[in-house]
């Protein structure tokens, strides 16, 4: 089911989430995954010239073990709400038409034709399971719906780089129906040029077996990282958030400060002092945020925010944290989203007005590397 479809105000849904206010016992999630109707399909090799969905969904969206935790996008609790369908036109190993795609089986399921003015390539349409999230996190969960989906369209923008497609082109302007978010491929085209603007930004290009081997890793995440290292981690989430949001990073040991990307590249204050246990206190009181090396945050998205700006807001943030998770892990650091916070004004914290900034997203940094959790 999609987000927008039970109709929740979000405007009321995100303050309360932001709220004090605790979540109740969990409940069931139900199945892993949304069953969907029909026949399963195998996706078949792609002959030269077509869009390899095989390879694409394999390396962005297909579960590594049953339960379905085991995916290249990281989601809140391990719980992975997101659905997708596959909008099928020419230029691709399956017929043409609309599939729902099952990631613990990586089968496709025909449901019908595509629509009219169907595009070349395909699109994948992400949508979500509230019911999933809900179950642990209760009215807290829809924060991290919008933030789970734009993880995912980060793996699948990332697959597409991988496996050297034309560069996919992004639809995360949270419109009010239709699905959440859609990343839509072209056919590979020997010697086709990327457009410079407009379809993506720019990030590291991982190998694609980089990517089925992504984990959060697990706290404590301690060791400040480099200057060097945050300024790429930094750059990467704020040419991935389009503007969208302010970025900055709570650093600590050996000068405990908040700093941002100036405009020559470098690293500059944006307040001196040490943040680090207020942000834990902020993170659903998440203890080991405090001696975290560094935490890198999204920040904007005021109280008076409306529903269109929150899905666009939340969205972004997701797929940029995703693109800089993986800066960080090319970089030799440990790295793990945070995506529930509560009462983190940090606008107001620094000074400003109230309900203007509030903490939307975050990434742990350390230079340090405990065992990685296996269920992320």
């Amino acid at each position: 089911m999609d987000l927008t479809q039970e109709r929740v105000d979000l405007v009321t849904a995100l303050a309360r989430a932001r709220s004090r206010e605790r979540p109740g016992p969990d409940t069931s999630a139900g199945p892993v995954v949304r069953a969907w109707p029909g026949p399963a399909h195998a996706l078949p090799q792609a002959a030269p010239g077509q869009l390899d969905l095989d390879r694409l969904l394999r390396l962005s969206l297909a579960a590594s073990d049953g339960s379905g935790r085991l995916r290249p996008a990281p989601s809140a609790g391990g719980l992975h709400p997101v659905d997708a369908q596959l909008v099928v036109g020419t230029g691709c190993p399956l017929p043409p038409g609309r599939y729902g795609y099952d990631p613990l089986r990586h089968r496709a399921h025909r449901l019908g034709p595509g629509a009219g003015g169907t595009l070349p390539g395909a699109t994948v349409e992400l949508t979500v399971t509230p019911r999933r999230t809900v179950s642990h996190y209760g009215h807290r969960a829809w924060p991290l719906l919008l933030l789970d989906t734009g993880h995912v369209a980060a793996a699948l923008w990332l697959a597409a780089r991988a496996l050297d497609t034309a560069e996919p082109v992004l639809h995360l302007d949270g419109p009010h129906e239709g699905p959440l978010a859609a990343v839509h491929f072209t056919p590979h085209r020997p010697g086709q040029v990327s457009p410079p603007e407009g379809a993506g930004p720019p990030a590291d290009v991982p190998a694609p077996g980089d990517l089925p081997a992504r984990r959060s890793a697990a706290p404590p995440l301690t060791g400040t990282p480099s200057r060097d290292a945050l300024r790429a981690v930094l750059a990467t989430a704020v040419r991935a958030g389009a503007g969208e949001l302010a970025w900055c990073a709570a650093v600590g040991e050996p000068r405990p400060e908040l700093v941002e990307s100036a405009p020559d590249g470098t690293l500059r204050r944006l307040a001196a002092g040490e943040a680090r246990p207020t942000l834990a206190a902020w993170a659903a009181g998440q203890a080991w945020l405090a001696d975290a090396g560094a935490v890198l945050l999204a920040y904007g998205c005021p109280a008076d925010a409306d529903a269109t700006l929150i899905r666009r807001t939340h969205l972004r943030a997701g797929f940029a944290v995703h693109l800089a998770h993986l800066a960080a892990v090319r970089r030799g650091l440990a790295a793990r989203p945070v995506g529930s916070w509560q009462q983190a004004d940090l606008g107001a914290a620094l000074g400003g007005p109230p309900g203007r900034d509030w903490i939307v997203h975050g990434l742990a940094l350390g230079t340090t590397h405990p065992d990685e959790e296996k269920t992320s």
